[in-house]
């Protein structure tokens, strides 16, 4: 018989498969809809990779925040920034649905995940800090690489993220490089 450690796993990523049909605001380089967990999958490729730029940090730790960062959006979904409006309390909701998603969970995994949450919320740690401008750079390369409706918004992009881009050397370098090829795509867009 499985523990009850196992069940309660087994029940939560049945839940978090839910970000594998979450959908997000950029589109694939085919042209398909993106989903969160697509989004997390390159955003913890990203951290890899990049991770020799990055000086005295635990990639371990940062590949857990990269991968945690949107857990919550498996209930209630993703609310794009170009949507977003003053006094709506994202972080608030993702807190709430990552509350429920993780009650069956054993309560040493069901911490350290809500704590992980919490500080890539506050970017509270080195890790957190990079964590948050990669979830953006990562945000930024999709919507130019992907195959986007003509009425795609590159202009939103050029503002998008701009605190969290800017906090490390590496991340305002990739950003300077996604920023190029964002006036370029608006500029191919406006053209038509």
């Amino acid at each position: 018989m499985a523990s009850d450690r196992i069940l309660g796993a087994l029940e939560f990523l049945r839940e978090a498969e839910r970000l594998k049909s979450t959908l997000r605001s950029g589109y694939t380089s085919t042209g398909r809809p993106e989903s969160t967990a697509e989004h997390t999958w390159r955003l913890c490729l990203m951290a890899l990779v990049l991770s020799d730029e990055f000086e005295d940090i635990d990639l371990l730790r940062l590949i857990k925040l990269c991968i945690v960062h949107d857990l919550g959006e498996a209930l209630s979904g993703d609310i794009p920034a170009i949507v977003q409006t003053e006094g709506m309390d994202k972080s608030a909701q993702e807190r709430a649905d990552l509350q429920i998603l993780t009650r069956a969970l054993h309560s040493d995994r069901r911490s350290e995940i809500l704590a992980l949450w919490e500080e890539y919320e506050a970017a509270s740690s080195p890790e957190a800090i990079l964590a948050k401008g990669l979830d953006k750079l990562e945000t930024i390369l999709q919507h130019n690489q992907g195959l986007n409706p003509a009425d795609f918004d590159y202009a939103f992009n050029l503002g998008y993220g701009r605190k969290q881009t800017s906090a490390h050397p590496v991340l305002a370098g990739i950003r300077a490089v996604l920023d190029e090829e964002t006036r370029a795509r608006a500029e191919a867009s406006e053209a038509g």
